[in-house]
């Protein structure tokens, strides 16, 4: 047993140092954040822009989903707010650093000091202002409805979706306008346009709500859709695209507001939206699978070096787990069995966002490590339960055996008892495993470019939804399905060499 205590002390110490460790981790390896260790969440206006200018980049927040404001296109993200992004990163003499993620991450991640600002058809409203500032407008759209082109002529404007449902992006402001303005419809909100597009065109909804460019786009592109003019009320501020910036970062929006000001001047937005449709145009070239294979072979990359480091540390942490909740130091048990129940109590996406977000704020911990991080930590819960379970299945008669033949406690447990567990949880241990493989999905919500999070650039880059998801679903179903053909061969051998044992 003393051997133990000195694994669990080790691992505390472990922990304890974990910090500065991924802090210089995230320095050396995560090329889309910020050089700066720490950015605090609130910069004063007489250092905001200078701290910026001082590391050399400005990190800007967006979510390419969104055609023509910014999408991807040629493997990079263009649109009409990354050209806006490139002008005010060249007036101030810097260098552009785009991080994507989900649109309902991005003030979450401004606030945590991720990314310097957020240019994704953001607008300003009051409840925004609370927690971070605003630039003044570069754009205000109209707002227009998707609809099935069968259904032309039947959905007009708003007024026409009583008692029928909209679908409008989490978080943004066509959502808001659609659940206050649309009388009697029911608003269905999801995290991406493209996922909006394929609940249209299978009648999951009867219209999508999207700013009047986006809804041309897709219309234009897509000859089984088209956009319609909603003819929402859009004589509020709030109904202005503008940038996001942390609260209090006065010198930095002073100077993005001088971009801003040169824009509107040269009337630069118009030459904007022309290049993001040049880029529509070439987007919709080759929509082949075949195409995009180097877009799925990343995906796959990401979630088999995600999974394979996760299955090891969580097998680890679930073993120490267990040892502590099987040990009779009470301060061990109780601490291995609240860590426990904590984990399998909260959700898995909670836990990313937590390590990622929340403590962001006191480390700079890369997307890529987060996910690896939380879904070890989540993995090794379960695995501790599996693990206890297998050793308390074991006979106590084969310790008394082991401990008459002369056995000390820790000899017992790894030569005798372990081997005997391990053997009968295999099979459970394998359902652990392969269950990780699909759970690493949910990294694509902090911006990692795991297998979802390729399937969604397929979607908007090619304006087709189904296909994406089948080829995703069987790549899925190879990874697991070879997994669950080693795991079954070496359950195999174990058997085989057990009963040559006996």
């Amino acid at each position: 047993m003393k051997k133990f205590y000195k694994l669990v002390f080790t691992f505390l110490a472990v922990l304890l140092v974990m910090a500065p460790v991924l802090s210089s981790v995230a320095k050396a390896d995560d090329t889309t954040q910020s050089s700066s260790s720490v950015t605090s969440t609130t910069t004063t206006s007489e250092d905001s822009l200078a701290k910026i200018k001082a590391k050399g980049e400005i990190v800007l927040g967006t979510s390419p989903d969104y055609p023509p404001y910014e999408f991807m296109a040629k493997g990079k993200v263009v649109g009409m707010d990354i050209e806006i992004a490139k002008k005010i990163a060249k007036d101030m003499g810097v260098k552009l650093v785009i991080k994507k993620m989900s649109f309902d991450s991005l003030l979450v991640a401004l606030q945590s000091g991720k990314v310097d600002m957020v240019i994704s058809g953001v607008n300003p409203t009051a409840k925004r202002a609370k927690s971070v500032d605003f630039s003044k407008s570069y754009y205000k759209a109209g707002q227009y409805i998707l609809i099935n082109k069968s259904d032309k002529g039947v959905y007009k404007n708003r007024n026409s979706f009583s008692d029928k449902k909209l679908g409008a992006q989490t978080g943004s402001l066509p959502y808001n306008l659609a659940k206050s303005h649309a009388k009697g419809a029911t608003v269905k909100g999801m995290d991406t346009v493209s996922d909006l597009v394929i609940a249209l065109k299978s009648h999951k909804v009867e219209g999508v709500v999207l700013d009047e460019p986006t809804a041309k786009a897709y219309a234009e592109n897509d000859s089984s859709i088209v956009a319609v003019n909603g003819k929402f009320d859009l004589g509020s501020d709030e109904t202005n695209d503008v940038v996001a910036v942390a609260k209090g970062s006065t010198s930095l929006t002073t100077q993005i507001n001088h971009s801003i000001d040169d824009i509107k001047d040269n009337n630069s937005i118009t030459g904007y939206l022309k290049t993001a449709g040049s880029y529509m145009k070439v987007n919709t070239a080759n929509t082949s699978m075949w195409h995009y294979w180097k877009y799925f072979a990343l995906g796959i990359e990401y979630t088999v070096g995600i999974s394979a480091i996760s299955v090891v540390l969580g097998f680890l942490i679930g073993i120490l787990l267990a040892f502590m909740r099987l040990s009779k130091v009470k301060v061990f048990k109780w601490l291995g069995t609240a860590y426990v129940e904590f984990v399998r109590g909260t959700p898995l996406m909670v836990q990313i966002l937590f390590v990622y977000f929340g403590l962001g704020v006191i480390v700079n911990i890369p997307a890529v490590i987060s996910g690896i991080i939380a879904v070890s930590l989540n993995s090794g819960a379960y695995v501790c339960e599996v693990i206890r379970g297998g050793i308390l299945s074991i006979d106590k008669g084969q310790d008394e055996a082991a401990r008459s033949l002369g056995l000390n406690s820790h000899d017992t447990m790894f030569s005798v008892v372990l081997p005997q567990a391990i053997r009968n949880i295999w099979p459970a241990l394998g359902n652990e495993f392969v269950s990780l493989i699909k759970e690493t999905s949910i990294v694509s919500i902090i911006g990692v470019s795991d297998m979802i999070y390729q399937l969604k650039i397929v979607q908007a880059d090619t304006y087709r939804g189904v296909i994406p998801i089948v080829i995703t679903m069987i790549l899925y179903f190879i990874l697991t399905f070879a997994i669950s053909r080693i795991l079954r061969h070496y359950e195999i051998k174990m058997n085989s060499k057990m009963n040559r044992t006996v």
